[in-house]
């Protein structure tokens, strides 16, 4: 009688071990997966502020070059190219990351070139205006690296988790999947040309 006793208990510890890990294991994905999406949010929000910064450089560009309309035409497309690139995080994968990263790309190349646009233009250089949304673009476009490396910190913590043994066990039986990073764009390891 005092053996079966000890088998239950001991069944039952078992039990509430296995449970108990379970739990943790699943709940510490959670809260990676959380971090992973909260973190890509920061990288959007970034995004967003380049996106809602660029009508005002464009507008007081145009007041100083007129003639560069094929130039504020390529910022006015690549800008509405890349707001109209929405990417639910459910859904991110390398194709959505690699999507985003040809617009956003193709967004910078075409600032590249309004900012060069200044070079020609002295009294549009000296415009306080334009000086402070190019050092507004310019922080922006910092702060965009500086959090798509933290996402890319976030994912990698995350990837790792879930992928060791044998937690990757309790992450595939409830769905959760590795996340891409974000990589350099094609022809970032060339330095731009600059031209005076």
């Amino acid at each position: 009688m005092k053996k079966g006793y000890i088998v239950l208990i001991a069944i039952v510890v078992v039990f509430l071990c296995i449970f108990f890990w379970f739990k943790g294991s699943y709940n510490g994905m959670v809260q990676m997966s959380e971090k992973v999406s909260e973190q890509w949010s920061n990288v959007e929000n970034q995004y967003q502020r380049r996106l809602d910064l660029i009508p005002n450089l464009v507008n007081t560009v145009k007041g100083y070059a007129n003639h560069e309309e094929k130039t504020l035409t390529d910022v006015v497309n690549a800008r509405a190219k890349a707001t109209q690139t929405q990417i639910n995080f459910d859904n991110l994968n390398e194709a959505t990351i690699k999507k985003l990263n040809q617009t956003q790309g193709e967004l910078s190349s075409a600032l590249s070139r309004l900012m060069a646009i200044s070079e020609s233009y002295p009294d549009l250089k000296a415009n306080q205006n334009f000086l402070e949304l190019q050092a507004q673009l310019e922080g922006t476009e910092n702060r965009i690296a500086v959090e798509r490396r933290k996402f890319n910190e976030v994912v990698r913590t995350y990837n790792a988790d879930i992928r060791k043994f044998p937690r990757n066990i309790v992450a595939g039986m409830f769905g959760f999947t590795p996340k891409p990073y974000f990589e350099a764009t094609s022809g970032a390891e060339n330095a731009p040309k600059v031209e005076f």
